[in-house]
Order: structure tokens, then sequence, then C-alpha cells
């Protein structure tokens, strides 16, 4: 039998995400968790027609570091994942893509977070021209599967949406170029 809320009171309302606490019933015991409430993620993985891929280095302030990723995004409220995959690789990365095949879901840390992050493989890329958000400041790196397996390798990147999402796109890549 699934637990019940007994309660639930959002503590705050942010531009992201949101935070409430939740009262729990599970049978007998009775317990307390805190919830992030997030719309979700959009990421791609853009995969040139040479087999390199486009990522961002971007300064991330709770690592406080500058990591390398694949683009990624919060979904608007209702946004389809594939549009906001579109819309995230024509803004992070200034390219349009023939093909976007999804790859995946999966949920970030549902131990706190209601974040799932969608991922794509896009494929056929057309440059466009990137249009920024204005605290979008971020660089573009090209770089081949195997530069990207060595990276993870040896700790130059350590985003996990990228490790995934690198993974499982090079499987599908290289299966669809043979």
């Amino acid at each position: 039998m699934k637990p019940v809320v007994t309660a639930s009171d959002t503590i705050y309302n942010g531009r992201i995400f949101d935070i409430r606490t939740d009262s729990i019933r599970e049978g007998d015991i009775e317990y307390k968790r805190e919830i992030v409430i997030h719309k979700g993620s959009a990421v791609v993985v853009p995969v040139f027609d040479d087999g390199t891929v486009a990522l961002v280095r971007q300064y991330r302030h709770a690592a406080k570091e500058f990591l390398l990723e694949i683009p990624a995004g919060t979904l608007n409220a209702g946004e389809d994942p594939k549009l906001g995959a579109i819309r995230e690789l024509e803004e992070e990365i200034g390219v349009t893509a023939e093909n976007i095949e999804k790859l995946t879901e999966f949920y970030v840390s549902p131990g706190f977070l209601t974040e799932k992050m969608h991922v794509f493989l896009a494929t056929g890329l057309i440059d466009v021209g990137q249009k920024l958000e204005a605290d979008e400041l971020l660089t573009v790196e090209r770089h081949s599967f195997d530069e990207l397996n060595k990276m993870i390798r040896n700790g130059e990147i350590t985003d996990a949406k990228t490790m995934l999402g690198i993974m499982l796109a090079e499987e599908k890549f290289r299966s669809i170029a043979r």
C-alpha cells in the first residue's frame, strides 16, 4: 500500500524551484520530507556529422567550478521535453537539428527532488547562431566521443547528466552512422 500524504506546506517559491514539506503516513509510521519541486529539464547531446559533440563550459556556483556539460535547461510549465531540447540546442549551441531522438529520462535525485531529466540525441545539425539568455555565460567546445570518454575517466567531466548522455548518445550515434 502506498504511503499517504497527510499534510503539505509550501515553504519557498522560487524562479526555478519551490520547496515544500510533506507529512507522510506509511502504515503506523509518520514522518516528514522536504521536497524540492522542479518542472524538469531537457538535455540534449548535439553530434555533428564529423562525430564531434558540442558541449558548454560554464561556471556552476553550487559546485564552485567551471563544468563541461551537454546543453540542458529547465522546462517551462507544461512544455514538451522535445521542444525544450530544441530550444536549448538553439540557445546554447546555436544549431537546429534535422533529427532529435529521445534516449532516456531519469530522476536526478528522487530522495528529495522531483526533477526528471529528458535526454535527447540531436543529429543533422545546422548552424543558426546562438540565442543566449542574459545570464548564460558559456563557451562551446567540441570533442570526439573518444576524447569525452577519456575526460570522464580522468575526472575532467564530473556532471552526471553529461556522463550518461555521452554514453547513450555514443552507442546510438555509432549504430546509425554505420
